[in-house]
């Protein structure tokens, strides 16, 4: 089993509901998704007329190789609505690997970690909150160092402390408690 990071974003349509329904598929796809960070509201990096996004991060434990992830995770991607039009466009879901274990992973698909991580509050911010000393296998530096040095100056807003997942491993997450 490989620890893996997943940067999970919606602006789209209901928000949260894709969310939860793309952390209900990737449990049914073969991940044991073991913490759902808080929801944080964000502002969009890329092309700014646009809406904000929700933007959450997924620990979870997989025995799928790599490409075998990243083929699920657009699988998931394809059946809730993603379209790759625009480059930073809106986009219903969007589902990114941080890490997978402390691989490093150079490929025309696939780059691991991700290589704006530390360029990206809305990831930062969350990530920090499951795995403040987890680190970067490249630059050796925790998250809560990389947060404390990211140019990224863009607004980010944690949302209530009560809008979190369910995070009971056995059952798909059905979104934020009440």
């Amino acid at each position: 089993m490989h620890t893996i990071y997943l940067s999970l974003g919606s602006n789209l349509g209901d928000r949260k509901d894709y969310l939860s329904r793309a952390i209900a598929e990737l449990r049914a796809g073969g991940l044991d998704v073991k913490r759902v960070s808080s929801i944080y509201e964000t502002e969009p990096v890329g092309p700014h007329s646009q809406p904000w996004f929700l933007n959450i991060v997924v620990e979870a434990e997989t025995e799928l190789f790599p490409t075998q992830l990243l083929e699920r995770i657009q699988g998931i991607e394809l059946r809730l609505g993603r379209r790759r039009i625009v480059d930073q466009g809106p986009r219903t879901i969007d589902i990114d690997i941080l890490f997978y274990g402390n691989f490093q992973i150079h490929s025309e698909r696939l780059t691991v970690p991700h290589p704006r991580l530390e360029q990206r509050r809305f990831v930062l911010e969350p990530l920090l909150e499951l795995a403040p000393d987890l680190r970067h296998p490249i630059s050796h530096l925790t998250i809560s160092e990389l947060r404390a040095s990211t140019p990224d100056h863009s607004t980010v807003r944690r949302l209530d402390p009560a809008e979190r997942w369910h995070e009971n491993p056995g059952r798909p997450a059905t979104g934020p408690r009440p």
